[in-house]
């Protein structure tokens, strides 16, 4: 596996309005509005950072608005990027035989972005992602 760069850190909120006034009010970032969710792309440093609403990180993990009981509750998301979609499922390949399960394996989410996701020890959810608009020249 060759991870190529971070691709996206999103802090993930119960309360997505003091949320916002942190992120957007406080610190000032310039944060686009997709639904509830807040963020903002190729930012200097990070090619995506976000402020996902759990109900929302739980549906696109799990396919519903609640996160389950038996899974820790992730307070932030951090994604690796590789090379291309074919690399996302050899990773999760590698890394199942190697002990690691995973909240769901590789799939490709309606915006595009092929990704599989595990909870840390820490507690963060950890994708790895092949997301194409970050490959364009």
């Amino acid at each position: 596996m060759k991870i190529e760069c971070i691709a996206g850190f999103a802090a993930i909120t119960k309360n997505p309005v003091d949320s916002s006034s942190l992120y957007q009010d406080l610190l000032g970032l310039p944060l686009e509005r997709q639904d509830d969710y807040l963020f903002m792309d190729r930012f200097p440093g990070a090619n995506h950072f976000g402020v996902w609403p759990l109900s929302m990180a739980a549906q696109s993990c799990f396919g519903q608005d609640d996160w389950p009981e038996h899974v820790p509750e992730p307070t932030a998301t951090i994604e690796f990027e590789l090379s291309d979609a074919d690399a996302v499922e050899a990773a999760v390949q590698e890394m199942k035989a190697k002990g690691q399960t995973f909240v769901h394996e590789a799939r490709t989410e309606p915006w595009g972005q092929t990704v599989a996701r595990f909870i840390s020890p820490e507690g963060v959810l950890v994708g790895l992602s092949y997301a194409p608009w970050l490959h364009e020249k």
